[in-house]
């Protein structure tokens, strides 16, 4: 399988792309890929007034959670889960997982995304819709325990029996640790999943000090904020992905530093939660940390829309610093792209020779890009996901001219869980 993207627009320039198998064999000025390689692409796609990205790249979501979209609006966080989110959720089907997964898959692909970095149940559901629409994935169950040794027990024994066997789904799909959260999930817990990760060469995902009421509930269980519990625990390692981390204070962001971890901002979510808007994106990159940006679940954000994402972690760093020189188009185009990659250990974000062909191709022949003076600000500060006009993940089409191949089957069926889920008795 071969494709040749002609003449699209790579930094500017007019170049021809040459991709071969999953990977990018070759780029050159317009024209300049070799007469051989031309004649033998499977598909030639004209890039004219296209302009090309790598794959976007969602580290944070709830892919399901396409299926709460607009349910329990203008709540705050733990009233959400409490009362809307934990008793809808203990009623899910792996069918309503899975067209929810489908959906989400449908609505990223659309703006760009190829891969994501999910916490959820099930997650055969999900890898089952994820592998249909040829997308990337690195999926972690959330576990609980409730600070209940059974409930430990119980989540060890699943993630034993998870990673027990090979895999049936493609090298597109990975798993991970989930814990989700410090007010959830036990110390015991905590270590013993790192350990495991450790053991078995796993990312674990967990969100931390997303609100004020966390770090408050943390300091007067165990005495201290949640990243030094995390730290005193010995859990903070490269394994570590950390989704929000809006409450950190200096010492904190030396403890991540130099322990690896790895963070995403959730912009979106963070304001419509309100849980807090001082994210220390300069802080924490100026410290080495690997910062990457993510929608969270659609139920929280309202979608999964990672150019939008891009907008308002940018305007909301400038804002609360009063700096309009921090938090730059182009920093965001990386935390979006390469620093998601670099997170999963992927050849990808990137567009080099070499480099696995996640790509997508933004329509320049629209009012955003008119004029198109600088064509990241642009994508940052004038667009959004309707840009994507083609998408390109593992080296195959995924979306072509704007359409997902039976996305209106896909969201009248995810649509119609969603109906049934909220009806349906427990």
């Amino acid at each position: 399988m071969s494709i040749l993207l002609k003449s699209v627009e790579l930094n500017g320039q007019a170049t021809d792309i040459y991709i071969e198998g999953n990977i990018i064999k070759c780029i050159a000025p317009a024209g300049n890929v070799s007469e051989q390689l031309s004649l033998s692409a499977g598909t030639i796609i004209d890039g004219c007034r296209k302009a090309v990205l790598p794959g976007l790249m969602n580290m944070h979501t709830h892919a399901a959670m396409t299926l709460f979209r607009g349910f329990g609006d203008d709540m705050p966080l733990m009233s959400w889960l409490e009362e809307k989110i934990w008793p809808n959720e203990a009623k899910l089907t792996y069918d309503d997982i899975y067209w929810g997964a489908k959906l989400a898959c449908v609505e990223m692909l659309r703006s760009g995304t190829t891969t994501f970095f999910d916490m959820y149940h099930k997650l055969d559901a999900t890898a089952q819709a994820v592998e249909e629409m040829g997308m990337r994935a690195v999926l972690s169950e959330a576990c609980f325990d409730h600070f209940k040794p059974e409930l430990a027990d119980r989540s060890k024994q699943n993630i034993i029996k998870r990673f027990r066997g090979k895999s049936p789904y493609s090298e597109r799909i990975h798993y991970a640790l989930g814990p989700h959260a410090v007010y959830t999930v036990s110390g015991e817990l905590l270590r013993w999943t790192s350990d495991f990760a450790k053991d078995n060469d796993l990312l674990m995902h967990l969100h931390l000090a997303e609100t004020e009421g966390e770090v408050i509930q943390c300091q007067e269980r165990f005495g201290m904020t949640p990243v030094r519990y995390l730290h005193r625990l010995g859990v903070l390692s490269p394994r570590m992905v950390l989704a929000h981390v809006l409450y950190i204070d200096d010492e904190e962001i030396g403890m991540l530093a130099d322990s690896g971890t790895k963070v995403v901002h959730n912009p979106a979510s963070n304001m419509k939660l309100a849980s807090g808007y001082r994210f220390k994106y300069k802080e924490m990159r100026d410290a080495g940390i690997t910062v990457a940006i993510g929608t969270d679940g659609c139920s929280s954000s309202n979608n999964l829309d990672m150019i939008e994402a891009m907008k308002l972690a940018s305007l909301l760093g400038k804002a609360w610093r009063k700096d309009p020189e921090v938090l730059t188009c182009d920093e965001m185009l990386y935390a979006a792209t390469t620093a998601g990659a670099d997170i999963l250990s992927m050849n990808a974000g990137r567009i080099t020779e070499g480099c696995i062909a996640d790509l997508c191709l933004v329509d320049l022949a629209i009012p955003a890009f008119t004029p198109n003076f600088n064509f990241v600000s642009n994508l940052v500060f004038a667009a959004n996901g309707s840009c994507i006009d083609t998408v390109i993940c593992d080296g195959r089409i995924v979306m072509r001219d704007k359409k997902v191949p039976g996305e209106d089957d896909i969201m009248e069926k995810a649509a119609r869980a969603a109906y049934d889920l909220i009806k349906r008795e427990k």
